[in-house]
């Protein structure tokens, strides 16, 4: 018996190894799957592969973007095939009918502009529960990786801060306890501190983080100016700052340059450090997102 998903156009524009785990997995629920930036190989033979995006996009009831997102511009740099052309999403957009789901890990302004403009529904799946607590675990696994190949020291008895204590962060902090690490943890909400004492990590109010400025590593997970010029001009050059923060991210870059610090801006860590099991995440995750929002869709008309 065909699923709910069985002969649904959609389509999937470019990606990673994450997307294409997808891909397989909606080709073996019969979704009738056009698809820009993929190889043509394996079971992704079975699906049909466009040159030219808005021609992919016309008439599909979905539209899945990568989790690694666009740049500013609305561009899509990642594609499974190698290819270096950019898939321009906004004249995707301009294709689409109003109300069709746009699924993208995080939108750009431009690409929230545009879905408002052309009245189609945004699904940021980042920040889709499942895939965001799944997500933290080979975000947190990378951040620490990144450290640790960024550093002459080992993690155990670093003095590490982790900055905001959301998914990401919390399970940053418990991964650096488990590996010896002595960590302060810095958050604006009273509950968030009380879970960083729970976990057994020193608490810090967000304000009040210039006061403390002796540490081996720096983890920074919000998505604001945290980690300014004048916090950073008080840190050791020693200091190693890794930054998960979706772009522009948390850190001033150009300041800690010129303080000669090391601040790395670590994007897309699931699809690096661990594409296999990211891949499998949205494989668990995604096509039961797309039954209810072809549902919703079915049942509005």
């Amino acid at each position: 018996m065909a699923g709910p998903l069985a002969n649904i156009p959609i389509c999937m524009l470019g990606g990673d190894t994450r997307e294409v785990k997808l891909a397989e997995a909606l080709i073996e629920l019969e979704v009738d799957l056009r698809l820009v930036g993929f190889p043509l190989e394996g079971n992704l033979r079975k699906a049909a592969h466009f040159t030219i995006p808005a021609e992919a996009a016309q008439n599909c009831r979905a539209v899945i973007a990568p989790m690694s997102n666009t740049d500013l511009a609305g561009n899509i740099t990642s594609r499974p095939d190698q290819n270096p052309e950019p898939i321009f999403l906004p004249d995707v957009l301009a294709v689409l009918t109003p109300r069709t789901p746009l699924l993208i890990g995080v939108a750009k302004p431009v690409i929230r502009q545009l879905v408002a403009r052309y009245g189609l529904r945004l699904v940021e799946t980042a920040s889709v529960d499942e895939i965001a607590v799944l997500n933290s675990i080979p975000t947190a696994e990378g951040a620490i990786q990144v450290a640790m190949e960024e550093t002459p020291i080992t993690i155990h008895g670093s003095k590490c801060l982790v900055v905001g204590l959301g998914r990401c962060g919390t399970a940053i902090v418990q991964r650096l306890l488990a590996l010896g690490a002595c960590v302060t943890a810095a958050a604006r909400s009273p509950g968030d501190l009380a879970r960083a004492v729970v976990m057994g990590a020193q608490p810090l109010e967000l304000r009040r983080i210039s006061t403390q400025v002796e540490f081996d590593i720096i983890f920074n997970t919000v998505p604001a100016l945290v980690l300014d010029r004048s916090y950073l001009r008080h840190l050791s050059p020693e200091t190693v700052i890794i930054d998960i923060a979706s772009s522009p991210g948390g850190t001033d870059f150009e300041a800690a340059q010129q303080q000669g610090i090391k601040a790395i801006h670590a994007l897309s860590l699931p699809g690096k450090v661990a594409p296999v099991t990211a891949g499998q995440i949205l494989v668990q995750s995604i096509p039961r997102l797309l039954e209810n929002l072809v549902g919703e869709e079915n049942h509005d008309t």
